[in-house]
């Protein structure tokens, strides 16, 4: 049965945003109340929160589709729907957010680090929101806003100062459970570690972690074994530990091929592996002919360079020693990282000529229109309600869409489409919308709710009715 799992594929969809209501005030003496429809709640969000107490990603395996709850729509006497509630997914610390292409959209490191997966869709306006001087009674409200739903992959990589690497059956896991207080599996056969183990070691003064990585073998960085499942838990640590067998029963290995085989994998693995910071650890030195093994091949490693440790986890020889050497090693590698900048806020404000949309001509003649606001008002409107579609001609219009597309050059009766290609409102464009936009915005008006006007103003308002009237008679041009 399966008890470790460090990636997976989440589905992730965040809550609906709850419709806006449509609605007029009703009670005992007064006809003409108003309107009262509230507004639509916001969906829920999906958030990814880094748990110290999760260590895998198994939940997750198991049930891969993970939905936040939806908006309430609104309701009538002012009442807005209530808000769905956010979905809080732990994860484990060090987990890699990327997305289907592998781009990383987030990494996860340090207790309560969050990344919103999927955003809540925006609730709808009720008619209420909506009045106006100039649309005193709309008969119409917004839709809410669908959430956000996305596919997204979780890898965890695991966060260690140390990590120990080596051949199967080398005496990591021996060497861990001595050094901190992990108890990992241990047995005398291979591949007996089956997932990362992590102990805690106090040295002085200097607490670090270690990790435990399950052992690699020749063309463990092409997925041969279980090494490449695992390369990526040695990724984060600062310090690697090359824990060399010097009892080992089979006759063409020895501590330094062995070494060679390890040190080609890590270089062709790649990720830096190769400049971090190492030292040797011939380990089983208390077995027969394992002392005589590591006083044979100890002058060649230091040759090369290498700080070399003979230890036995059984006999909890070279302990200590081992485990300063560590820490200091640790203590180097904090102190040569980057201090962290205090959070700066960046404000980016919007060019001065930037529209907040497009047009573009398509191949086929359709003409597109992009942007993060035609697109919402969209995927608000009611395109069953003339009101809301008249509605959403005036907000098309202040915006601007109606010029951009004579500048385009569309002509009457051509193709428009708001949105992306998958999932597009697509109509026949009128040059008449520019004026019909103008006489929309009048919907809604009712007025018999309107205060009554002094004389002056009512002879005023006639006036310019009739001048009005004559300067169209004076335009009209006969065919």
């Amino acid at each position: 049965m399966t008890t470790f799992v460090d990636r997976v594929e989440l589905h992730a969809a965040a809550g609906n945003g709850g419709h806006g209501c449509a609605s007029v005030h009703r009670e005992k003496f007064k006809p003409l109340g108003g309107p009262d429809g509230g507004n639509g709640g916001r969906g829920g969000d999906v958030i990814l929160v880094v748990d110290q107490d999760v260590t895998t990603l198994l939940d997750y395996h198991h049930s891969p589709h993970r939905k936040a709850t939806n908006g309430q729509p609104g309701a009538g006497d002012n009442r807005s729907g209530k808000d769905g509630q956010d979905l809080v997914l732990p994860v484990p610390d060090g987990t890699v957010v990327l997305d289907r292409d592998g781009n990383v959209l987030a990494d996860l490191v340090g207790q309560g680090t969050t990344f919103v997966a999927g955003q809540g869709g925006r609730g709808g306006l009720g008619n209420a929101a909506l009045a106006s001087a100039r649309r005193k009674a709309p008969g119409f409200a917004l839709l809410g806003e669908p959430g956000e739903a996305r596919d997204v992959v979780l890898e965890l990589k695991t966060v260690a100062d140390v990590a120990l690497v080596g051949y199967p059956s080398a005496g990591k896991s021996s060497l861990i459970s001595v050094l901190s207080a992990a108890k990992p599996k241990i047995a005398d056969y291979p591949f007996t570690t089956l997932v990362p183990n992590l102990g805690v070691v106090t040295a002085g003064s200097t607490v670090y972690t270690v990790a435990d990585v399950p052992g690699l073998i020749p063309g463990a960085s092409q997925g041969r074994g279980l090494g490449l499942e695992f390369l990526r838990h040695v990724e984060r640590c600062s310090v690697l530990v090359h824990v060399l067998d010097t009892a080992t029963l089979e006759s063409d290995r020895d501590p330094v091929s062995d070494l060679d085989v390890i040190e080609a994998e890590l270089r062709e693995y790649g990720a830096g592996l190769e400049n971090r910071p190492r030292l040797v650890v011939l380990n089983k030195i208390d077995v027969p002919d394992g002392q005589d093994l590591a006083d044979l091949v100890r002058p060649d490693l230091e040759e090369r360079g290498y700080r070399v440790f003979e230890v036995s986890a059984v006999a909890h020889k070279g302990l200590k020693e081992l485990s300063f050497a560590l820490a200091e090693l640790v203590a180097g590698a904090r102190a040569a990282k980057p201090k962290e900048e205090a959070t700066r806020i960046v404000i980016r404000p919007k060019a001065v000529d930037d529209s907040g949309f497009t047009v573009t001509r398509e191949e086929d003649g359709i003409y597109r229109v992009r942007g993060e606001k035609p697109e919402r008002w969209v995927r608000q409107t009611d395109f069953n309600n003339d009101e809301a579609v008249g509605y959403l001609a005036d907000r098309l219009n202040r915006l601007g869409v109606e010029d951009e597309l004579m500048k385009a050059g569309a002509r009457s009766g051509d193709g428009v489409a708001i949105g992306p290609e998958e999932n597009a409102v697509v109509f026949d464009w009128e040059p008449t919308m520019m004026a019909g936009a103008e006489m929309l915005g009048r919907r809604g008006e009712d007025h018999r709710l309107e205060a009554p006007r002094p004389a002056a103003q009512r002879r005023r308002d006639r006036e310019a009715e009739r001048d009005d009237a004559q300067r169209a008679y004076d335009d009209f041009e006969p065919f």
